[in-house]
């Protein structure tokens, strides 16, 4: 958005990545990450790499998909003599969109995954409850031969549905 906001006061992408250098700089400090990785960008700039080499590195070095999509947009709103500025604007409202969609599914499955994890303990804590509450309890389902079989398909089924509940809960976009 600092990108997109110098390119539309009329910066040229070199001096608007400088000014988004310094601007969030002053946002989380000169230890940011992102402050060190703009920087890095700015200086390899300087030492005249084109600006689409620079963000190919970049989106090399992150690996993520958000990036990557980024710099190929770039490259070819830049190539295309295209208005950058509106295209980089759109494209980070499309990603700050989907950062705040996975916010708001990781904030609707929290509490989810809080139960899930409950009830993943809870065979556990009956079996230690009956076993110190009953000695000998268990004893026909762990020392005869049908009941270690009963109980390694009650074993199978529990990680099914525990793989089941993880896969269930695991919403990517």
């Amino acid at each position: 958005m600092l990108l997109a906001s110098s390119l539309s006061a009329g910066f040229s992408i070199e001096n608007a990545l400088a000014t988004s250098v310094d601007e969030l700089s002053l946002l989380y400090g000169n230890n940011g990450l992102m402050v060190k990785e703009l920087s890095f960008m700015v200086q390899q700039i300087r030492t005249n790499r084109s600006i689409e080499q620079v963000l190919e590195d970049f989106s090399q070095r992150s690996g993520l998909e958000d990036v990557q999509n980024f710099t190929e947009v770039f490259s070819v709103a830049k190539r295309s003599s295209g208005d950058v500025g509106s295209i980089m604007r759109h494209t980070a409202e499309i990603i700050r969109d989907k950062m705040q969609v996975q916010e708001e599914i990781i904030t609707m499955t929290a509490s989810r995954q809080f139960e899930q994890k409950i009830m993943n303990l809870i065979p556990f804590f009956i079996v230690f409850y009956v076993e110190n509450t009953s000695p000998g309890f268990f004893d026909q389902m762990y020392n005869t031969r049908m009941g270690r079989v009963l109980m390694a398909i009650c074993l199978c089924v529990y990680l099914c549905s525990y793989l089941l509940a993880q896969k269930i809960l695991a919403i990517e976009i």
